[in-house]
């Protein structure tokens, strides 16, 4: 039976681990889905930005989200379909029906200026070649294009758009989603993975986010707790969070991240990306630094294994 798009919860945004010829290290990632299952995840988003879909090819992302997807049940997964080719977004959203997921994301076209006008298009375009349910995905820092409130109104009045995921700096927007989503009836996520009590306060529905990679029972808690009203300790698990921000915000995304779950003991593979020599000292740094407060805060590491991670100086 196929899986609702999740209105609510704490959804991985899934890191996908590769070995040194970015092939998929299956093992690794059913031992991390079966974890994150296991401490009470509510969904998958499967090649978002910390999936880091942007590094392989079409058919590459095919592969993954028919894993992923296998691997996960019965949690349900979201296919990231975001491509800056309109061709490559319709044949993976066409995939993912296929596949009977229960929705898809999409972000705007990347790296060139895009008009409101041509992002409508190009997002009823990717609607209408998926024909599933929907989640806009506005990340501006990465796309270089945010998605404005009236591209969010026309779209979802002409799709079925169940959510937006709202991510980058700009807090204070998810205000004004909230608001159009009210009206329009869809669910507003959010990628803020260290501010959940202040989202949650908000009426934000949940959370996608990296971290979840890691720490998912602390995020879990704080949506229980901040969003379902469900008895626990507001403290100490928000300010440990924030802990986890500061050391991780070291190193940038997408190796903040994997040094995370490094240090928690799960498997992350080899860099899809050359790392100089100064990023891997700090990485190094952040995996001691959290894997230290990991046991001073009673969270056991994932699996015996520790990761072979491969480290490339520039």
């Amino acid at each position: 039976m196929k899986t609702p798009f999740p209105r609510e919860g704490i959804l991985a945004a899934l890191a996908i681990p590769t070995d040194v010829r970015g092939r998929v290290l299956k093992r690794a990632l059913a031992a991390h889905l079966a974890w994150l299952r296991e401490r009470g995840i509510h969904g998958v988003l499967g090649l978002g930005s910390t999936g880091e879909f942007p590094r392989f090819s079409v058919e590459e992302r095919k592969a993954i989200l028919e894993t992923v997807a296998e691997l996960a049940a019965p949690l349900p997964v979201i296919a990231n379909i975001s491509d800056i080719r309109p061709q490559a977004v319709a044949e993976l959203g066409r995939f993912a029906r296929r596949l009977g997921l229960p929705g898809v994301a999409v972000m705007p076209p990347s790296f060139y200026p895009v008009s409101a006008a041509d992002q409508l298009a190009f997002f009823d375009y990717a609607a209408d070649a998926a024909d599933v349910p929907v989640m806009l995905y506005n990340f501006p820092e990465l796309t270089t294009n945010r998605i404005g409130l009236e591209t969010i109104a026309s779209f979802a009045d002409r799709h079925p758009m169940v959510a937006i995921k709202q991510s980058g700096a700009e807090f204070g927007y998810h205000t004004e989603l909230l608001r159009l989503g009210a009206q329009k009836g869809f669910a507003v996520f959010s990628g803020a993975d260290t501010r959940l009590p202040e989202v949650f306060k908000l009426g934000v529905a949940g959370c996608i986010g990296g971290l979840v990679n890691f720490v998912p029972e602390m995020m879990v808690e704080q949506f229980r707790v901040f969003r379902k009203g469900e008895a626990g300790e507001l403290e100490p698990t928000a300010s440990r969070m924030r802990e986890v921000g500061a050391s991780i915000d070291r190193l940038t995304f997408t190796l903040n991240v994997a040094a995370g779950m490094e240090a928690r003991g799960l498997e992350v593979g080899a860099p899809k990306m050359v790392v100089s020599a100064a990023s891997a000292k700090i990485y190094g740094e952040i995996v001691e630094n959290l894997r230290a407060k990991f046991a001073a805060w009673g969270l056991a590491p994932a699996g015996p294994t520790a990761s072979r991670t491969r480290r490339r100086a520039a």
